[in-house]
């Protein structure tokens, strides 16, 4: 019998995607690819082995949460994880004495020069993907230095140790020696870039061969002033916390900011030492709603964290456990309910700094969530486009004129027969990544990272080894697309990136974040309600299946939409293909779609964490 039970199951198991409870196994007894990670004092996890490394050193030595994913974020930008020194960092901090969820806005600006008249008169349509004109002002040191100064316990000597270790050396992964390779006709039109990243020039292979001791000396050095500037203020008798501020100065007004300049701008670039030292990373009051008795965090509307939250809002109107994991009515609801939200970011979504301000409350009013869910019907809505939140806030809206003319005049329309697969251009932006941070300690430190910015091919500014910004891609230069999020001097755009975390009780219930463009608040709201409508364990939550919809402006490149399309697993039963067909949506299948989830679970029945670490790529946790 239990032979014949063993064969049933063997024959069942193909036909349900990963993560779907079979009949009579509880949440928990699914096979994953990788293991759960269990810790009681602590737990790190990012995007690469060595970072989780750096971070696991930290907690070692004595050092909190913020410490730890502070020396993760310095490991990660060293390793050009899909990022680097000069990028972007955003983060959401849970402060255990304050019982509150803080936002950490480290997203770099505009330069003086940035407008949309400079933009055209250049003959684009969008800011460029790649160059010194696609580069925002340097935001990662500034967040890092900051999170460390009012959260960490550390000094910057400490948490940049490992950092400065890997500058002087380290293996390089094949991932990214051949993401250099195959960039290296880009990296060859800046001089400072191809310096530091040709290490073989003139040769067949002119980048690293994988496992190649990789040396960033200009790199070490920029880390190393940082350090003795800290160094010599606590001699001269500062706080702690004003040393660090004290190498904050140097990055941004000092030396390293006068080559920073420097060498941007003789590479075309718009810096100005004034656009370095007016800039300030923002401590702010992070955005939430309630689902179904769960406080969930999103940063403020410079990013698409917003459309979780509209999306969750809608979804709550919806009895999505009666429908069943990833059946076919469920898809077409969380797509729908996402293609509203998203519409919704297209158009509103901005930096909040500066005028017109977006409609955020009215956005995540739990009646206008009532109102959008009524949109929802039995078939795909091609046309599906923003709505009116203000009459939800009290307001009138001042683009109603834009609102009943949006046809995304600058926003292509991709044909089925363009797409060449997960290989295709058109996804290498779309699905762009970057990496993500969790930590948490047992003093209730929790920390939730998507840190971005200069991926190879990345342009160095001058001698500092920094490499900065491809992010002025993600402003419109067309008021029909998003009268909000047009580039001006000073003002950050609105990005992609987005971290996460949810609170029950008033107390920690999930840290989690994931990499992957604009999949990434689609893959993290299928994981949240993986865990919490479906009962799957953290592990079981980032490897699931998930589906990813197209049905949105591309927030890089020429912007692309692709309405109706949908990609899912290859696992995708075959009934389940001919109903979303009879909805109405064009289907791809990839062998993964869950996006590079990173995960904490608090078990506060048992004083301990989960760990759940993707297995989409190098992706790697520890616990202790």
């Amino acid at each position: 019998m239990k032979s014949l039970k063993l064969l049933i199951l063997l024959f069942l198991t193909p036909l349900l995607t990963i993560g779907q409870s079979l009949p009579g196994l509880a949440p928990g007894q699914n096979s994953t690819q990788k293991p759960i990670l269990h810790g009681k004092n602590w737990m790190a996890i990012t995007g690469k082995p060595l970072a989780a490394t750096a971070g696991a050193s930290i907690f070692q030595k004595g050092g909190n949460a913020v410490d730890a994913a502070c020396a993760m974020l310095a490991a990660t930008a060293t390793m050009w994880d899909v990022l680097s020194w000069g990028g972007e960092t955003q983060a959401l901090i849970y402060h255990p004495e304050l019982k509150k969820v803080i936002a950490i806005n480290a997203m770099g600006i505009a330069p003086t020069g940035a407008t949309v008249e400079f933009y055209k008169s250049q003959g684009m349509d969008y800011p460029p993907a790649f160059g010194p004109l696609a580069a925002t002002t340097p935001g990662t040191p500034g967040g890092l230095l900051t999170m460390l100064a009012e959260y960490g316990t550390m000094s910057l000597e400490e948490v940049l140790a490992p950092a400065m270790q890997l500058a002087k050396g380290y293996p390089i992964e094949a991932q990214t020696a051949n993401s250099i390779e195959n960039g290296k006709a880009r990296i060859k039109e800046w001089p400072y870039s191809k310096e530091v990243f040709l290490t073989h020039l003139g040769e067949e292979r002119e980048a690293p061969e994988p496992g190649e001791i990789f040396v960033q000396e200009d790199l070490f050095q920029t880390l190393q002033k940082l350090v003795q500037t800290e160094k010599e203020a606590l001699r001269n008798g500062k706080t702690r916390k004003e040393a660090i501020y004290a190498a904050y100065d140097r990055f941004y007004k000092g030396d390293i900011a006068e080559e920073i300049v420097r060498g941007t701008r003789e590479q075309g670039g718009l810096f100005t030492m004034e656009d370095l030292a007016k800039w300030r990373v923002k401590i702010e009051e992070p955005l939430m709603v309630n689902y179904r008795g769960i406080d969930v965090y999103k940063l403020q509307e410079w990013t698409q964290g917003p459309a979780l939250l509209q999306s969750l809002n809608i979804l709550e109107n919806f009895d999505l456990q009666k429908m069943g994991y990833n059946s076919s009515e469920y898809l077409h609801t969380v797509y729908q309910a996402m293609n509203l939200a998203f519409a919704d970011r297209d158009f509103y979504y901005s930096d909040p700094a500066f005028e017109p301000k977006s409609p955020i409350q009215g956005l995540l009013s739990k009646e206008y969530a009532k109102e959008r869910a009524k949109l929802i019907k039995d078939k795909n809505d091609p046309t599906m486009g923003a709505g009116d939140p203000y009459p939800f806030q009290g307001g009138t809206n001042p683009f109603q004129n834009l609102l009943s003319k949006q046809e995304n005049p600058l926003a292509s329309y991709i044909h089925e027969d363009e797409l060449q697969g997960p290989q295709d251009p058109f996804f290498d932006e779309f699905f762009s990544g970057t990496t993500s941070i969790q930590a948490a300690d047992k003093d209730g430190w929790v920390v939730s990272v998507t840190p971005s910015g200069g991926w190879v091919p990345a342009v160095i500014a001058g001698k500092t080894g920094v490499g900065l910004s491809q992010r002025m891609q993600s402003f419109v230069l067309d008021e029909k697309l998003n009268p909000y999020n047009l580039p001006e001097p000073g003002k950050r755009p609105r990005v992609t990136l987005t971290p996460s975390m949810a609170l029950k009780d008033g107390k920690p219930f999930l840290s989690f974040a994931v990499q992957g463009g604009d999949s990434q608040d689609q893959n993290l709201l299928q994981f949240f309600l993986n865990v919490v409508e479906f009962g799957m364990n953290v592990q079981e939550a980032v490897e699931a299946a998930n589906m990813n919809s197209l049905q949105m402006q591309s927030s890089f490149g020429a912007h692309e939409i692709k309405p109706g399309h949908m990609i899912l697993r290859e696992d995708t039963p075959n009934w389940i293909r001919a109903e979303l067909m009879k909805k109405g949506y064009n289907m791809e299948f990839w062998t993964r779609t869950s996006g590079p989830i990173n995960a904490i679970w608090f078990d506060w029945k048992h004083g301990s964490f989960w760990g759940g670490s993707s297995n989409y790529g190098e992706d790697y946790g520890i616990g202790w």
